[in-house]
Parts: structure tokens; C-alpha cells; sequence
């Protein structure tokens, strides 16, 4: 077995907490439906792919060193949350403003989304400083301290991570899709469901800001 990849125990118990992660509801989650339910699949899939890429810039910033000196800095700690806190705020007056509308138009629309929806599903994942804790205090709970291969170890487990939730993320949003289609026809449940997404949105945000660094 390569020296990257840790020993069977160590995957066999990360793969079962990867399981449990993925389906833990989120900001990054509720993106991915509420977007779906709004643009269509592919807009979902395109906020899906992009919080993986976060998640793999999170994994190299672990790796590397970096979140635990962003969490150090009380400063920059702090304008983290305030930045991921507004953008959430900012996604909930979206889907108030837009989402249903969006809904109605997503056949002739989503080609020019994709792009978007990739980059705020980028967005979500980099802005919340509950997500960079989260990878300082799991991802080196598999890693041996002083492990000469532990660079290469992150980034395996970051894989893999991705790997074990991607399956489970996208029958979340097919079946996000196949609740679209049916609820096309009724505009009024639609609404109901972007409050409720925004509502969510705006619940996070504020757990955001309450988060503190450990």
C-alpha cells in the first residue's frame, strides 16, 4: 500500500464518518436543493461540484498549514464569519427575490447558470469559517502526529472524502430535480419553499457568526 494511504482500520472509520457527514444537513446542502428546486439539475450539480472544489482547497489548506493560522488570526477569523454570514444573507434575499420566477424559466435560462452556480457553490463552501474548523479538527483525527507522510495523507482523505459523499449528494439533487418538475405547476408550494430555503439560509448565517475558534 502506498505511504500516502493510511492503513484499513483508519479508512474504514473515515469512510463511515465521511457517510455521516454527507448526509448532515448544511449551508452547502441547502444550496443544492434550493437551487435545483429553482434552475433545474444541472444548476444543482454545478453548486455541488463547486463546494467539492472547496472542499479540496480546504483539504490543501489543512495540509499545508494554513486554516489553523487563519483561525489563530483573531482579525481575520473574524471578517471570515462576517463575509460568510452576508453572503449566506445575500443567498436568502436572492431566493426570496428570484426563486420561483427562476423556476418558471429554467429550461431557457440554465445554460448562462451553470458557470454562477459553480462559483457561489465555491463561495459557500471557502466563506464558512465553520467548514475550515470543521477540516482542522476531523481531517487530522486520522492522521498520526509527527506521520512524515501526513501531507499526502490529507489529501488522500480529502479524495476520498469527496469520493464517498459525491453518490450520496447527487440523489439529493435528482430527487431535488424530480420535486422541480412536479412542483412546476404549482407556483404557490414553490413559494413556500423559497421562504423556507431562505429561512435556512439565514439560520446558518446566523450560527456562522456565533461560531468561535478553538
Amino acid at each position: 500500500m502506498p505511504a500516502f494511504v493510511p492503513d484499513w482500520p483508519i479508512l474504514a472509520a473515515f469512510a463511515a464518518a465521511a457517510i455521516v457527514l454527507a448526509i448532515t444537513p448544511g449551508p452547502d446542502m441547502t444550496l443544492f436543493l434550493s437551487r435545483t428546486l429553482s434552475q433545474g439539475r444541472a444548476a444543482g450539480f454545478a453548486c455541488m461540484f463547486g463546494a467539492y472544489a472547496g472542499v479540496t482547497v480546504h483539504t490543501a489548506m489543512v495540509a499545508l498549514g494554513l486554516s489553523a493560522l487563519i483561525v489563530a488570526a483573531p482579525a481575520a477569523f473574524a471578517a471570515l464569519k462576517i463575509v460568510g454570514a452576508g453572503y449566506l444573507v445575500w443567498l436568502a434575499i436572492d431566493a426570496i427575490r428570484n426563486g420561483s420566477s427562476l423556476s418558471m424559466k429554467a429550461e431557457k435560462r440554465q445554460a448562462s447558470h451553470i458557470g454562477a452556480s459553480f462559483l457561489t457553490g465555491i463561495g459557500i463552501n471557502l466563506l464558512n469559517p465553520k467548514i475550515i474548523l470543521f477540516f482542522m479538527t476531523f481531517l487530522p483525527q486520522f492522521v498520526t502526529t509527527g506521520d512524515p507522510h501526513a501531507t499526502g495523507k490529507f489529501f488522500f482523505l480529502g479524495g476520498m472524502f469527496v469520493v464517498i459523499a459525491l453518490p450520496i449528494t447527487s440523489a439529493m439533487v435528482l430527487a431535488a430535480g424530480w420535486m422541480a418538475e412536479t412542483l412546476r405547476t404549482k407556483p404557490i408550494v414553490t413559494r413556500v419553499l423559497d421562504w423556507l430555503m431562505a429561512s435556512v439560509f439565514g439560520a446558518f448565517a446566523v450560527k456562522i457568526l456565533t461560531t468561535q475558534a478553538r
